[in-house]
């Protein structure tokens, strides 16, 4: 795909998956100082969703001895995203986010280590449990704000899975560029996401931006 393409399939990614914000996630201009703030929390807290899972993906692949280190790293991250949201829906949601978000990864590296053991049935009760857990998270998040659509969600969850999916079968069978290639995409998609989530929160709590 040529730079133009990509940059015009990033403006419109986030319209696809029905939030149409403002603007894109690469051009956005957001209204105010604080909303800028939160843009770029909500950036650096999904990015390191990504990058950490990336580590935990490679580490595991590897049998690496910094596999438990990255994985506390990993799970810590998902604390944070769910202590981010406190401020706008309270501890419990906050706390129920986190959990959630801790299955995700939790059932991510059940996936990865039936993959790696090459446990066909392991892999598919993982991959069946972690779409639907992809459910509850769009469930829970649909009920908080109305400007996340769950069915909008669920496009973004579920495309989350198929390429951590596709990064995490290349890295197990050592096709690096793939998984570079994979990792490109996720990352990209979740800048995304991110926007959109933050899109949402400035458009309910217009007072607090």
């Amino acid at each position: 795909m040529t730079r133009a393409a990509k940059l015009i399939t990033l403006a419109i990614a986030p319209v696809l998956f029905g939030f149409a914000p403002s603007g894109s996630h690469v051009a956005a201009k957001p209204a105010s100082m604080k909303s800028a703030e939160l843009h770029t929390a909500m950036r650096k807290l999904w990015s390191d969703h990504v990058f950490w899972t990336r580590n935990y993906i490679i580490d595991a692949a590897a049998g690496a001895a910094s596999t438990q280190a990255t994985t506390a790293r990993l799970l810590k991250n998902q604390d944070d995203i769910g202590n981010a949201i406190k401020p706008y829906y309270g501890n419990a949601a906050g706390d129920k986010l986190t959990a959630l978000l801790r299955q995700h990864i939790l059932i991510a590296a059940d996936l990865v280590t039936a993959a790696k053991a090459g446990d066909n049935a392991k892999v598919a009760d993982a991959d069946k449990r972690w779409h639907a857990n992809a459910n509850d998270i769009a469930t829970f998040l649909s009920g908080a704000n109305p400007n996340w659509p769950k069915g909008a969600l669920i496009s973004m969850l579920d495309q989350h899975l198929a390429l951590t999916t596709k990064e995490a079968t290349s890295t197990l069978k050592g096709q690096w560029n793939d998984s570079i290639s994979a990792f490109d995409s996720i990352y990209n998609q979740i800048l995304g996401m991110a926007d959109a989530l933050s899109d949402g929160i400035v458009k309910q709590f217009p007072k607090k931006f």
